[in-house]
């Protein structure tokens, strides 16, 4: 969960992470897999610890919580019944997810690309009593047999930060079994228009959403310190369909009443009137 599209003068939140890396800018530009790849995993490296600190308590130790607006997949059930399942976590954090699936009777995995944000998920779990492995390796090239897992899933976890999403997902059918789920979350991409600011600058649309030009933060010598990509809802379909995986359900959770906590550009005046993440559900034919 973080910024999609922050303008030149916004004033950062990620101010720590942005000076130890030597963030001097945004740009758009073109993004292959390597480089993304490398700056997300320096990124969330350099961020982890501003990251947990800000935002620790409301996702706890062994809690799922699908999203800024506060849906939780004990409510939400989106998984169905884990007891006894295989579950992968994709792009996992501190592995909060993964350790609520555990508690919950499933074989959890998490994996994430940040050795940094797994060292908070090792912390987590000497805190909650609650053990699950955890793998360092990027959502692109999973390291697991084929046919290892029953459920995939992630929340806010390493979709957006890949160059080719569709590697994403043949890979995550890849290591299901026949008849498997997939459920993530991501930004809802209508937010991609608008300004990355939870206020009023935030209600009015001064980007095109059928740009999918990468949105990058750099250094001083032009290399990528933070990369995120953007897809249409139609991008995601297709290569969703392109992987084999059919999609059975699109969450859009509404803001809650009296929901009042600021996460990044979500907030109560934003998610009112627009959805700030989309959910979606897939399964592997």
């Amino acid at each position: 969960m973080t910024h999609p599209d922050e303008p030149e003068n916004a004033s950062s939140q990620n101010s720590s992470a942005e000076q130890l890396l030597g963030t001097v800018g945004v740009r758009k530009r073109s993004v292959d897999a390597a480089e993304s790849r490398s700056a997300n995993r320096l990124w969330w490296d350099a961020d982890a610890d501003d990251y947990h600190a800000e935002h620790g308590d409301f996702l706890g130790d062994d809690d799922f919580v699908w999203c800024p607006e506060g849906l939780r997949e004990e409510h939400a059930g989106l998984l169905g019944d884990v007891r006894g399942k295989r579950v992968l976590e994709v792009g996992c954090g501190a592995a909060s997810c993964a350790r609520w699936l555990a508690g919950q009777g499933a074989q959890a995995v998490g994996l994430d690309i940040s050795a940094g944000m797994l060292r908070h998920g090792v912390d987590a779990a000497k805190r909650s009593g609650t053990h699950v492995p955890l793998v360092q390796a990027s959502a692109d090239l999973l390291p697991f047999a084929t046919d290892s897992f029953d459920l995939a899933c992630s929340a806010f976890g390493g979709v957006p930060f890949v160059a080719d999403v569709g590697a994403v997902f043949r890979e995550v059918a890849r290591v299901l079994r026949p008849g498997g789920k997939w459920v993530f979350a991501v930004t809802h991409p209508m937010r991609w228009i608008f300004p990355d600011d939870p206020g009023p600058t935030g209600l009015t649309a001064t980007n095109s959403y059928f740009d999918r030009t990468p949105y990058l933060e750099i250094d001083g010598d032009g290399r990528a310190t933070y990369v995120e990509h953007h897809r249409t809802l139609g991008d995601f379909v297709r290569a969703l369909s392109g992987a084999g995986m059919r999609l059975t359900d699109l969450i859009e959770p509404e803001w809650p009443e009296g929901h009042t906590q600021i996460w990044g550009q979500w907030s109560p005046l934003r998610g009112r009137l627009f959805p700030g993440t989309a959910i979606f559900v897939c399964a592997l034919d």
